[in-house]
């Protein structure tokens, strides 16, 4: 155990720990792990000395890298096939996943795009009608591209005046995409295609017959998946010819960190150009006229804070800004006059925080989170507050994409025990009206969500949101599964999860908890958790556990934690300082060696929010806190099933593959600690739907055997 105060008190820490000590542990089954070489690679570290035996396991081409996969997943799977309520619990989430989902429709040049999947439908599928209530007609069937459903779809982005969609196709849920254009009359591609595109939006510009991309020079085949992403360009493809002939629009071949994103205006004069760094929410803004032509000229470029276009009037450009408003305000700038004494607020800074905003049907709409649920506001374009939009409940909306003389949007709602809905907003009366509602095969009457609030080891305020049956016993015996996030400005609000209702159903709670680093509260809550400060996330989920514990939820024994990317870090992080906290631990494609992490793909860009191996001051941070490295000889983990994949080329499989050698090697008792490494998958974008369920079968079996739950009825 570390030495790390509890909220609870030392009392009722002691107290606690010896009612853990009376608890039989579950039986388990003997488990021969693979064995993992070890070498004496070690790193010095300003005078530090920091070994790192596994080294050899990022190498992903290898032969024993690839020998050390197939020897665990042998030993997971034959685990995992062993559980008597996996059977159960599959056959439940694919009856539930059955049901008819849509996305929210967009118009464009007069005809409505949506996605729609009938249910099992391993991708979505992309579909066209020229009116809402109109028969559609097939516009992209990802599923036909490939038999197993791997071959996963991003958009598409249609042309201004409905004629072409640009989509991008992504292989195994790689972050590596090409781009083909489909005619939308006919339904079939063009010639066209655009490759090494990664981490891109596309904006047409009809009159240049053609749209601007972002893409990497094509790196060496045995090196696409793990090496370094930088000098990224922002590129225009002309339909019909070949990408040799691209243009480079934009790129700073002196700033090899620059991403570059490029957005052409509603009216077509201007491409507004964002430059970032990383993962830093501040960037800087350049645009170019593409009516009178000319060089692109700089608007923005301090890199002083985030600016996030979301239309213009002509020369008058609308940006969202945090700049002196760290929950984030709305300005105007003239761009004949772009010197900030010049700049008008429209939308001041309120109490809830911007998470979002766009100009549609005359006005200006806000998506804000109040206490990290959705609060939506109509301005007129001048900032003047015209009305909220009434929502359903305590839950997120998302969508209200349109243009400027649209008269509706649309918007999908969801909580966590209401799946999605799609809802048509009508601009002249306010009223939202129900276009599509999914029919899940479960009661949502049965279930309730509270928000409560704990504290964090500091004292810090933070909400959490709890769901589960009504009519719930608060005897300190529930199993509880707690999912966290905590980083990179982003926010965890109420969503639909088919596996978290069967989780539900088979007795358990779920709670997501609200931690610093994210984006809930704005910039502020964001950088509180970051760098030389994230040891604050780590405290907030430990905070949250031990609040679940302290009011009578569950208990230590039967506490599970959850989280993926950057949230694998925090159960990674969290496991590792208190591992007498929990019962199980899942943590999903995590950031497990927080000293090589920038190393690979794009894992530099998080600097922003991590820090730097390479800066004396956050090296002892990182090191403090990086799972692979703070694993202890001796230490009874807890049961861990630890999840990747093997074409995740964001957050690469040898984090996850280097923290499970280490977990087995210096783990004591019979607990299982086991990874799971899927193959012909990604970071988790584009995972098909019968992979998720299979993936989702073997968590929530997983926690089944150790809490000793009965599986669903």
């Amino acid at each position: 155990m570390s030495g790390r105060s509890l909220t609870v008190g030392a009392a009722a820490c002691l107290a606690l720990l010896a009612g853990c000590a009376r608890i039989p542990q579950v039986s388990q089954p003997h488990l021969d792990y693979p064995k993992a070489a070890k070498s004496a690679v070690s790193d010095d570290y300003f005078g530090t000395a920091v070994a790192d035996p596994y080294r050899w396991l990022e190498d992903d081409n290898s032969a024993d890298t690839k020998a050390w996969v197939e020897a665990e997943n042998q030993v997971t799977f034959g685990y995992l096939a062993g559980i008597p309520q996996r059977a159960a619990i599959k056959e439940r989430m694919t009856s539930l996943l059955d049901f008819e989902r849509f996305g929210t429709p967009a118009k464009i040049g007069g005809r409505y795009f949506y996605s729609r999947n009938n249910g099992l439908q391993n991708q979505d599928v992309w579909y066209t009608a020229t009116s809402l209530d109109a028969d559609p007609t097939v516009l992209l069937d990802p599923n036909t591209l490939s038999a197993d459903g791997t071959l996963s779809v991003s958009g598409p982005s249609v042309s201004d005046d409905g004629k072409l969609a640009a989509y991008q196709i992504s292989a195994s849920g790689s972050d590596w995409k090409e781009i083909r254009v489909r005619d939308v009359a006919s339904g079939t591609d063009l010639p066209d295609k655009v490759e090494w595109v990664k981490f891109s939006g596309i904006s047409w510009h009809v009159a240049g017959g053609g749209f601007y991309y972002s893409r990497y020079d094509a790196p060496k085949e045995s090196e696409k998946m793990t090496r370094v992403n930088e000098f990224q360009k922002l590129c225009f493809h002309r339909v019909g010819s070949p990408q040799t002939d691209d243009p480079v629009v934009f790129e700073r071949r002196d700033k090899p960190k620059w991403g570059f994103h490029g957005t052409v205006t509603e009216d077509q004069r201007y491409l507004v150009i964002t430059s970032s760094e990383g993962t830093d929410r501040r960037n800087r803004v350049f645009y170019r006229d593409l009516v009178n032509g000319g060089p692109v000229k700089d608007l923005l470029v301090d890199f002083d804070a985030r600016y996030d276009f979301i239309g213009n009037d002509g020369p008058v450009f609308w940006f969202q800004t945090d700049l002196s408003a760290p929950r984030c305000r709305v300005i105007a700038i003239d761009t004949r006059n772009p010197a900030p004494p010049a700049w008008r607020e429209l939308v001041p800074q309120s109490d809830a925080t911007l998470a979002s905003a766009g100009v549609v049907g005359g006005r200006l709409v806000l998506d804000y989170l109040k206490d990290a649920h959705s609060v939506v506001r109509i301005h007129r374009l001048d900032g003047t507050f015209e009305r909220d939009v009434a929502l359903p409940g305590i839950g997120s909306a998302g969508g209200f994409g349109g243009r400027k003389d649209d008269t509706e949007t649309f918007y999908g709602y969801a909580g966590y025990t209401t799946p999605g809905r799609v809802y048509r907003y009508d601009f002249a009366s306010g009223t939202s009206t129900l276009w599509r509602e999914p029919k899940v095969k479960f009661n949502p009457d049965d279930y309730e969500t509270r928000q409560v609030w704990a504290k964090s080891k500091d004292g810090t305020p933070f909400p959490m949101f709890i769901t589960h049956r009504k009519g719930l016993k608060l005897d300190g015996n529930n199993p509880t599964l707690l999912y966290g996030y905590g980083g990179f400005n982003i926010s965890l609000t109420p969503s639909f999860s088919v596996g978290n209702l069967v989780w539900m159903e088979m007795g358990g709670v779920y709670a997501v908890a609200t931690l610093r680093g994210g984006g809930e509260y704005g910039e502020e809550w964001h950088q509180s958790g970051t760098k030389l400060r994230k040891q604050n996330v780590f405290d907030d989920f430990i905070a949250a556990g031990e609040w679940l514990v302290k009011n009578h939820y569950t208990r230590p024994r039967r506490l599970a934690i959850q989280g993926g990317s950057n949230g694998g870090l925090l159960v990674g992080a969290c496991m590792t300082q208190r591992p007498d906290l929990y019962g199980a631990c899942l943590p999903a494609v995590g950031v497990m060696d927080m000293l090589r992490f920038h190393k690979f793909t794009i894992g530099w860009a998080w600097k922003s929010d991590y820090g730097s191996s390479e800066n004396a001051d956050e090296f002892r941070v990182l090191r403090a806190y990086s799972p692979y490295h703070n694993l202890r000889p001796g230490t009874a983990y807890p049961p861990t099933l630890v999840t990747t994949a093997d074409h995740d080329d964001r957050v690469v499989p040898a984090h996850s593959f280097k923290f499970a050698a280490r977990l087995q090697e210096c783990h004591a008792g019979p607990n299982p600690v086991l990874i799971r490494i899927e193959s012909k998958a990604g970071h988790g974008a584009g995972k098909p739907t019968a992979k998720v369920i299979e993936e989702r079968s073997d968590l929530l079996a997983f926690l089944a055997r150790q809490f000793e739950m009965a599986g669903p009825k």
